[in-house]
Parts: structure tokens; C-alpha cells; sequence
């Protein structure tokens, strides 16, 4: 796992409100709310595939001295 809690949570905040989009717009943009699926997945397993790329790795402020 690369992302940490709170940012997991915010991933799948964030998710549900473009996901939303789905259900409250009518116009063809409403399907721009797909994008949400990305953070949702990404949020619920706690691993980012960019993150990986980019060998980024959660350290905590001890770890950074």
C-alpha cells in the first residue's frame, strides 16, 4: 500500500462526488463523471499505480531527518 489513510479518504470523497455527476447532470459532460471511478479505486485498495511509477513512498516526518 502507497497512500496513506487520510488521503485514502479523500480519494474516495472525491470519487463519490465525481461519480455523482452521473445522476445530476443531463447533458453529454455527465459521463465525465466515469474520471471518479480512478480515485474510488485507487482510495478503496490504498495503491496508486502512479505512485508506484514514480517509486513514491509514504515516509513519516521521523523518516525525513
Amino acid at each position: 500500500m502507497n497512500i496513506k489513510y487520510p488521503e485514502r479518504i479523500a480519494r474516495i470523497a472525491i470519487g463519490l462526488c465525481l461519480l455523482s455527476a452521473l445522476f445530476f447532470f443531463s447533458s453529454s459532460w455527465r459521463w465525465l463523471g466515469l474520471i471518479g471511478l480512478l480515485p474510488l479505486i485507487t482510495g478503496s485498495i490504498g495503491w496508486c499505480p502512479a505512485y508506484a511509477l514514480m517509486d513514491h513512498t509514504e515516509r513519516t516526518i521521523d523518516e525525513t531527518r
